[in-house]
């Protein structure tokens, strides 16, 4: 069986991000034969991305978007990956100050980046809880601080390994539609 590798690529200013980051790793590794690499973006070299079947960008929301040090990694780091990583699979995570913040656009901007490098992109679907969801990645207001917050990081890095394993290494019994975990809690069976 192939084991699928997932990349969580982030910055963080306040360990808020970092928090989210571990969580997003917890919920990857959930999913068998799945390996991860947690990197800041100081530590990452192209050589993680090119290892990577699917990538989770994670980034402090910064003016509504995402980091410049993010944004620096894709444009400096990553550059001669371009047209040479197509069809890698990515999703996004932000932290923000307070709601209302900024973080689901700052998670759209980093979706539009990997989308140029060719990569696809994904929302989720599924609510942690009733009103908490993730369609355009997981998104908090300053550091986890209840089991929702942390369920939607970890949920997010299931579905990356998920994706990863069905699309990349054609295990179909990984996609999401087989899930044998609540995707709706509170909906009555």
């Amino acid at each position: 069986m192939n084991t699928s590798h997932i990349l969580i690529l982030f910055t963080s200013k306040d360990g808020n991000t970092a928090q989210m980051a571990e969580l997003v790793e917890e919920g990857a590794v959930s999913v068998p034969d799945t390996e991860v690499r947690t990197l800041r973006t100081s530590d990452a070299t192209i050589d993680d991305l090119y290892w990577a079947d699917g990538v989770a960008c994670g980034s402090p929301t910064n003016l509504g978007v995402l980091s410049w040090e993010m944004k620096r990694w894709w444009d400096e780091v990553a550059l001669d990956a371009f047209s040479k990583i197509d069809g890698k699979i990515g999703c996004a995570f932000s932290s923000e100050g307070g709601l209302g913040g900024g973080a689901e656009i700052a998670c759209q901007s980093m979706l539009i980046v990997m989308q140029n490098f060719g990569m696809l992109t994904f929302g989720v679907t599924d609510y942690v809880a009733n009103g908490y969801t993730l369609h355009y990645g997981a998104t908090l207001a300053r550091a986890p601080r209840d089991e929702r917050d942390r369920d939607s990081c970890r949920r997010l890095g299931r579905r990356l390994a998920e994706f990863v394993g069905c699309y990349a290494h054609g295990r179909r019994d990984l996609h999401p539609n087989n899930a044998a975990y609540a995707r709706f809690p509170w909906a009555k069976k």
